[in-house]
């Protein structure tokens, strides 16, 4: 399973992705602008921005490891990733397709 600090080297590693403070929370941008991911330290969670459909692949899969944002960022494609639960291939693979849902604006 996977912690804050695999989460964090996967998000780095996807091309051009840096680092900054959002609000408190490590969070992870392309193009000076566009966050793809946003780790949550406190609650063991990171929250990657996909699409509706992403959101929706991915939740069907176990919906106890990823799940809407309960709020109206939910309904946009806001997706909490329980870190203790995922496997590392799976949160590769949701990290790196936010980063690709983020670099196509």
């Amino acid at each position: 399973m996977a912690d804050l600090e695999t989460a964090r080297q996967i998000a780095l590693a996807q091309p051009e992705a840096e680092e900054f403070d959002h609000f408190g929370h490590p969070a992870f941008r392309i193009k000076k602008k566009t966050i793809f991911a946003t780790l949550w330290p406190a609650e063991n969670r990171m929250m990657v921005k996909l699409s509706p459909i992403d959101q929706s692949v991915f939740n069907s899969f176990d919906a106890s490891i990823f799940y809407p944002v309960l709020n109206k960022w939910g309904l946009k494609g806001a997706t909490f990733i329980e870190l203790a639960k995922v496997r590392d291939d799976m949160l590769e693979d949701a990290i790196h397709t936010a980063w690709e849902t983020a670099n196509s604006k």
